[in-house]
């Protein structure tokens, strides 16, 4: 089992910035491709960005959603076995429960069902 630990969350105003981070203590950190997906309310999973195991796999790719490509970079640091979410120029649209997951894979897919361990989700509230 995987314990993932998320904070950054929060109230921002739109064009603002957030970083979200998500801890997995005492775990074997880059065994795991890393993804952040949002909920927002009365909607589905929507995936935001995912990150493969490490660097020296396939380059440390990643991949975005089209709809946050330019404004959100993710990223890890497998020494401190945790992954980041940086989020900038935030639009009231972006505002959901912002989940971090984790999949026994070198990469990962797009779907809740890639991922084999979530966080217990942050809220991001953006305000126009």
């Amino acid at each position: 089992q995987v314990q993932l630990v998320e904070s950054g969350g929060g109230l921002v105003q739109a064009g603002g910035s957030l970083r979200l981070s998500c801890a997995a203590p005492g775990r074997t950190f880059s065994n795991y491709a890393m993804g952040w997906l949002r909920q927002a309310p009365g909607k589905d999973h929507e995936f935001v960005a995912r990150i493969v195991v490490s660097i020296t796999w396939n380059g440390g790719r990643t991949y975005y959603a089209d709809s946050v490509k330019g404004r959100f970079t993710i990223s890890r640091d497998n020494a401190k076995n945790t992954a980041y979410l940086q989020m900038n120029s935030l639009k009231p649209e972006d505002t959901a429960v912002y989940y971090c997951a984790a999949a026994r894979y070198a990469n990962a897919g797009v779907k809740r069902d890639d991922y084999n361990y979530w966080g217990q989700g942050t809220q991001v509230t953006v305000s126009s």
